[in-house]
This record gives structure tokens, C-alpha cells and sequence, in this order.
């Protein structure tokens, strides 16, 4: 071998060995999780028992971190701003991607300033109503609609959430006109809701599982492919042919871009051998989500499509 060629192979070698015990030494030092969602909420609550038997496998305490504000943006900027060492990672969710494509701030970008480790869980929405509307399915719901439109509104989390593009998404495709009535945040229309002061909301099923059951709201529907376990009973809107009705929370964990390719494999490593604990999985059936552990790529992947289909309901709807 001529050492035009001998020389860059062994830097390459070199190179790789190098990161290669780089890797297997990795974390050195604490980890740090920020959780651009405020202390209680369900996503800080997942990634905080998340933590603990993450830390057990990589030999290092794992803090979680709250950073609420800004529609998640706060943390997001923080989190892209940290050294690329795999020890910040960054708990996004839903409202991140949704931030991206409004404001289309390269600061934090998710795939591209921010790069995917894994999803950790996703859920569809539940559309629900309070019993006082006397409507007990779709059909009826949109008869009421018709009959009321004055009185037929809409929660949502402000400009930009999923509750408000799902919202529109459904009037679009049905042809109401339902009142949007903005919250400060997903889950706060909840009292109004029950209170008959709003008329229809969006929500997680670990919200309104119980709620549903206990006859305190009554679901329309569920905002995904297929119907949730825990609400078995419960038809997709799909189902009652709103084809196209899909709405997913989902969250999971990114890396500033440039951290070693061998730290987020890694790292999704270790949190798939979690998702796949008896422990993790029962809670899930229980709660009504879906745990993640894939592949990065995977996860970009989906990104890039949820992208693609809110993106053409904002331009559609002119939303700012």
C-alpha cells in the first residue's frame, strides 16, 4: 500500500478509535434533561421517571431540568445552545415542531439544530364534549353544530397548538364553523369544559379516560388510526368518516446537532431497553399512549411527515 493511501487510512482508524473510547466511556459527568413543560405536567412527569432508571444504566445521576415558556421554545433555544457532548438532551414534544414551522427561527430547529435520539411516547387526541350538549355521537354533534352556531366552540392551546390545528383541521373537512376559544395552555379549557362553557375540546386519553367513564364528558372520537384500549368503546373519527382527522401528542428526546453519532445510538439504546420493561409497558396500556424507542432515523422521519401535514393546514387555514 502506497502512502498516499496508508496515511489517511490510519488517521481514520485513529479517528475512530479514538471516538470509539470516547463512546464507551461516555456520560462522564451528570445528564442533564431539559423539560421545556412546567413541574406536574404529564410529559415532566414521564421524563422524571424516565431518569431514574436512566441514570441506573449509564452510571450517571440524570436531572431533569424545567424550562417552561415560550410554546417550548425557551427550553429549545437553551437546549441547542449546550455543548454537543451528549450530555444536555432536550425533552420535545409536538409543540416544538409546531413552533418551527410558525416562526421558522433556525435557532432550534428540530432535525436540524436539534437532532433525534428517540420518541419516547405518542397518544391521539379524544374529542369529548360535556353531557349537557345532549349529543352522544359525531353525527349528532354536527347537527347541533348546524343548529347552534352561535354557541358552537372550540378549546384550544393558542396559535400554533395541536388543539387549535385539529380544530380547524375538523371544520375544514366538515364544513362548520365552531368558534375557536384559546387557553394559555393544553388542558387549562378543562373546568370550562366541564362546566358546559365551552363545547368541545381535544385531549389526551390519560386526561379524560376516567372522565369519559365516569359520564362527566362524553368522547365523540379519537383523533388517530386506531381506537385506544382504555376507551375501547370510543370509534376513530376516521372511523365516522372524517378521514384525515389525526392528531397525535408525542414527545421524545433530541441532541444539540454535531453530537457524536455514537452517543445517540447510545443513548437509544438504553432508553428502548427501558420502553421495554414490564414496568414501562403496563403503564402504558393503563394510560392509553404508546411508548417510542425507535431509531433516530425513524423518529426524524415521522417529524418530517407531521411537518408536511400540519404545515399545509396552517397555509391552508392562514394561520399566523
Amino acid at each position: 500500500m502506497s502512502k498516499f493511501w496508508a496515511q489517511p487510512l490510519l488517521a481514520g482508524m485513529l479517528l475512530l478509535a479514538s471516538t470509539w473510547t470516547w463512546a464507551q466511556s461516555y456520560p462522564t459527568k451528570a445528564v442533564r434533561i431539559i423539560e421545556p413543560a412546567g413541574p406536574g405536567s404529564a410529559v415532566d412527569v414521564f421524563a422524571r421517571k424516565l431518569s431514574t432508571p436512566l441514570a441506573e444504566r449509564l452510571g450517571q445521576a440524570v436531572v431533569v431540568d424545567n424550562k417552561p415558556g415560550g410554546n417550548s421554545a425557551i427550553g429549545a433555544r437553551e437546549a441547542a445552545r449546550a455543548v454537543a457532548d451528549g450530555h444536555t438532551l432536550f425533552h420535545a414534544n409536538i409543540n416544538n415542531s409546531l413552533n418551527d414551522l410558525l416562526h421558522n427561527d433556525p435557532c432550534c430547529k428540530l432535525n436540524e439544530a436539534l437532532i433525534p435520539i428517540t420518541m419516547l411516547t405518542s397518544s391521539p387526541l379524544v374529542m369529548v364534549v360535556p353531557p349537557s350538549l345532549g349529543v352522544k355521537t359525531l353525527g349528532e354533534y354536527q347537527t347541533w353544530v348546524r343548529a347552534n352556531p352561535e354557541k358552537a366552540t372550540f378549546a384550544s392551546g393558542g396559535s400554533g397548538s395541536v388543539t387549535q390545528l385539529i380544530g380547524t383541521k375538523i371544520n375544514m373537512i366538515t364544513g362548520l364553523k365552531v368558534l375557536e376559544v384559546p387557553y394559555k395552555a393544553i388542558g387549562a379549557e378543562l373546568p370550562d369544559l366541564m362546566a358546559g362553557h365551552v363545547s368541545t375540546a381535544y385531549l389526551a386519553p390519560v386526561v379524560v379516560a376516567q372522565l369519559i367513564k365516569s359520564g362527566k364528558l362524553v368522547a365523540l372520537g379519537v383523533a388517530g388510526a386506531r381506537r385506544v384500549p382504555t376507551i375501547g368503546d370510543v370509534p376513530t373519527l376516521a372511523e365516522q368518516g372524517l378521514s384525515g382527522a389525526i392528531a397525535m401528542g408525542w414527545n421524545g428526546l433530541f441532541v444539540p446537532a454535531g453530537t457524536p453519532r455514537v452517543v445517540v445510538q447510545k443513548l437509544q439504546t438504553e432508553i428502548a431497553a427501558i420502553m421495554a420493561t414490564t414496568a414501562f409497558q403496563q403503564e402504558a396500556r393503563d394510560l392509553g399512549y404508546e411508548l417510542g424507542g425507535g431509531q433516530a432515523d425513524e423518529f426524524a422521519a415521522y417529524i418530517k411527515s407531521e411537518l408536511d401535514r400540519w404545515g399545509q393546514v396552517i397555509r391552508d387555514a392562514k394561520i399566523k
